[in-house]
């Protein structure tokens, strides 16, 4: 099987993992489902059957992201807590991925049962360098590492921006 390759910018014989393990981020669960979310899942659910009936082993998670902004608006406004506006929206994800036959993730990660982890990975973070706080806030430090935005092809664009700014400072 060939695919794009986002980090090498081409396509590449796809090599399967033992097992294959997918990692596909989840909605923030707010309100119910829009068609952007289902096209994510869509998609790679049709992957991963492809890869299953392959013969390959797949393990295939998808988060929810529990808490949030408009998570919490939406528990004022209905006088109701976060978890039980986030529990009410994970059902009913997982009742509309049913109902278009959607196979259910191996795992279900909710932001909220990791937090601690978060927390010391943040320190970590924090602790190389790479992370700052201020006024509260924690920032990552891009320019800490040098491989940032590789896979984005961000790192090229403003490789490729410095030089012509250095071009454009030297005819000044």
């Amino acid at each position: 099987m060939i695919l794009y390759n986002t980090l090498s910018a081409k396509k590449e014989e796809f090599t399967f993992g033992n097992p294959t393990k997918i990692y596909v981020c989840g909605p923030t669960v707010y309100n119910f489902i829009h068609i952007g979310n289902a096209r994510a899942m869509i998609v790679f659910d049709a992957f991963r059957r492809y890869l299953l009936h392959k013969g390959q082993e797949v393990v295939y998670v998808q988060n929810y992201t529990d808490i949030d902004d408009k998570i919490i608006q939406k528990a004022n406004a209905e006088g109701v807590s976060a978890e039980e506006i986030a529990d009410r929206y994970v059902g009913e994800v997982e009742t509309d991925m049913a109902g278009i036959n959607i196979l259910p993730p191996t795992h279900t990660p909710r932001v909220t049962r990791e937090i601690p982890e978060i927390i010391d990975m943040i320190q970590t973070l924090i602790d190389k360098g790479n992370a700052y706080e201020n006024d509260g806030t924690v920032f990552y430090d891009t320019l800490s590492f040098k491989e940032y935005g590789k896979l984005s092809s961000v790192s090229a664009f403003l490789e490729r921006l410095s030089k012509f700014l250095a071009q454009v400072f030297i005819r000044l």
